[in-house]
């Protein structure tokens, strides 16, 4: 993979065979694994860059962003400030936006999140360092985003402008209805934005409806601009602003005026680039297992017809008569696509006993199971695979249900007051290790940006234990094979949360080795908004890794299932669970004794809905999938992918 350094946007689209690849594309990317890799080659350029500043005895002048898509460049510039001797002596900086109003000393201001990120830890100089004031009184803020423009000027301009995207296609807080000419100036905030803010401030009430931001116009300026991206929750509107018209509708789109702006994405963000989500209108492919299936799903879908009705002439028509060629005929691809679908089709996820498995998902042995399935919030394992746990049981494997967090942090402070006061009415004068006045006096005079005290944190944990203690006995589990880990890494009192640590995936390693399960299912789904599904599945796979030299892991499979979020696409299932009616309406009432979770869920991300309505229309949306493709029509279906450690 060539680091950003290495490319030049007009050469790349000039190249033989790129040209092809990239047809559709009109801003130069590059893709990396993932956001770890991608983000030490933009802070490779960056250090490059004020070094070669330094030569020349040169201030070099950084537009920079906040949110999540820039701290691991952060922790990388750090590193090398501490490690390699970078020094950042000669580099002035300018923000891109801060809420308003905002005081700098607010654990959400971009102010903060700067010095906590990156300014605390390097020989910046004070006065060299420029974040818009979410201070400055209203009518005073035109001639303030006046004199930030001219700071920017009288510094020379923008070197380098690092950015991330946001949802609605922002750059900065430029929000869609941006004018290209726009300059540094207040913006209300789009409602999408203000709902992506909502988990780092506990709710969307709490988020500013408004914000400084650099313009569009300003940012444009900048002599090189790199803006970065990761996950799927980002892939549609890379899509959009890579692919489509420049529109004011997508501010990022933009960009496309620029000459030397690159856009650096992890797999996830560039997996709906054309080049990657139906390559086969690109150009010829090299047709793997994976993408013959991906590829015929497609075409039924583009055609509306099920797998067995598709003609030579079907194929041909949607780039694909290099593939119908390689293979002889629609028949025969057909047929193939159709055996795979009905294949992962089983009622029995822990395998069916005394049964030929050859065409099964899971193995007929050992026919009674031992299984864990981890839940890293105490509700993911109802809402994600209720009906699949409730099989589990009734088909009397051993299942152990595993939750890796406390989710704490999504209990509402009313919530909590509400079951504070019901405790300290029922103890009365019996006594209690546990001052609730103290606890009730705490939530009724909690200031903004305060982090709970133990025992509220403690409290909201219990609300969620023993809500997962009702759902689980409705399943029909048993008290004493429901496991609460309460990783270390989570326990911050914040939304925020530690890195994954060595004590994370030791609590992970000793379940494991404590049950010696034949099946481990885990949430495989991240695009969780807060992080916390991708942290608790690193820590499976770093336990299992660690674990894997020991013989009962030989007979240990992975299967990852997807959340409140979105699902597997269907080419990528390798095991679909079909439910009845009766089971749909089990796993509904096992999500509802969630109640804390109900009515005002506090990291919704994106939908409004509740997580039982979300997760029941999307195993109905799969199950009608299976039918529209010619397989057998299900209620629901809920699907999970195998994972091979």
């Amino acid at each position: 993979m060539k680091s950003v350094l290495e490319i030049k946007p007009d050469i790349s689209y000039k190249s033989a065979g790129k040209f092809e690849e990239t047809r559709f594309e009109k801003i130069h990317s590059e893709i990396f694994k993932n956001s770890v890799e991608g983000s030490k080659i933009v802070a490779q350029e960056i250090a490059t860059l004020i070094r070669s500043k330094q030569a020349k005895n040169k201030s070099c002048v950084l537009g920079l962003a906040t949110g999540s898509s820039p701290i691991k460049v952060y922790e990388e510039l750090v590193r090398m400030h501490k490690e390699e001797g970078l020094s950042f002596s000669n580099v002035v900086t300018f923000n891109l936006d801060e809420y308003y109003p905002m005081t700098k000393e607010n654990n959400q201001s971009y102010h903060y999140f700067m010095h906590q990120h990156l300014f605390n830890h390097i020989d910046i100089k004070p006065e060299n360092i420029n974040v818009p004031d979410g201070t400055v009184a209203i009518n005073e803020l035109n001639q303030y985003c006046v004199d930030y423009e001219l700071k920017i000027k009288n510094a020379g301009g923008l070197d380098f402008q690092l950015l991330g995207i946001g949802r609605t296609g922002h750059v900065g807080f430029n929000e869609p209805g941006s004018h290209i000419n726009s300059g540094t100036r207040i913006i209300t905030l789009d409602h999408i934005t203000r709902v992506d803010a909502s988990s780092d401030f506990n709710g969307i009430d709490n988020v500013p409806k408004r914000a400084i931001t650099m313009g569009v116009s300003t940012i444009l300026r900048s002599k090189r601009i790199v803006l970065m991206a990761w996950g799927q929750n980002k892939a549609s509107i890379i899509k959009r602003t890579i692919q489509g018209e420049i529109s004011s509708e997508v501010p990022a789109t933009f960009l496309q005026n620029h000459t030397n702006a690159t856009f650096v994405l992890d797999q996830s963000a560039a997996s709906e680039l054309t080049r990657f989500e139906t390559p086969w209108l690109v150009g010829e492919c090299i047709w793997t297992k994976e993408l013959k299936n991906k590829a015929i799903v497609w075409l039924c879908q583009e055609t509306k017809q099920s797998i067995l009705k598709l003609t030579d002439r079907d194929y041909n028509n949607n780039g694909m008569s290099d593939l119908l060629a390689q293979e002889g005929s629609a028949y025969d691809l057909n047929i193939t696509m159709f055996n795979v679908l009905q294949h992962t089709i089983t009622g029995w996820p822990g395998g069916k006993p005394n049964t030929d498995d050859s065409h099964r998902p899971e193995r007929a042995n050992p026919a009674k199971k031992r299984i864990i399935l981890f839940s890293p919030h105490p509700d993911d394992d109802v809402i994600s695979m209720g009906g699949t746990f409730s099989k589990l049981i009734k088909q009397g494997h051993d299942v152990h249900v595993v939750y890796q967090t406390s989710g704490n942090i999504a209990v509402t402070d009313d919530e909590a007051l509400k079951f504070a006061e019901v405790c300290n009415d029922f103890i009365g004068e019996t006594g209690c290790d546990v001052d609730f006045p103290a606890v009730i006096n705490f939530i009724n005079n909690k200031k903004e940006n305060q982090i709970d005290s133990l025992e509220v944190r403690k409290l909201k944990g219990l609300i969620r234990r023993r809500e997962s203690y009702a759902a689980t006995r409705y399943i029909g589990l048993k008290d004493e094979n429901t496991h609460f880990l309460d990783l270390p890494f989570y326990e911050t009192g914040r939304v925020k949360k530690n890195p994954l640590g060595p004590e994370d995936v030791a609590i992970v390693a000793a379940i494991i080795a404590k049950i010696k399960p034949h099946q481990v299912f885990a949430a495989g789904d991240l695009a969780d908004p807060h992080g916390t599904h991708e942290v608790c599945l690193n820590a499976i796979f770093a336990a299992m890794k660690q674990l894997k030299p020991e013989p009962y892991m030989n007979d240990c499979w992975l299967w990852l299932y997807r959340g409140a979020w979105h699902e597997w696409d269907i080419h990528e299932i390798d095991m679909a669970v079909p439910l009845s009616p009766d089971e749909v309406l089990l796993k509904r009432h096992a999500i509802l004794y969630h109640q804390s979770q109900k009515d005002r869920v506090m990291f919704q991300g994106n939908d409004s809905r509740e997580f039982w309505v979300r997760a029941e229309d999307r195993n109905k949306n799969t199950a009608k999938l299976y039918d529209d493709l010619g397989l057998a029509e299900y209620e629901a279906i809920e699907a999970f992918k195998r994972f091979d450690y």
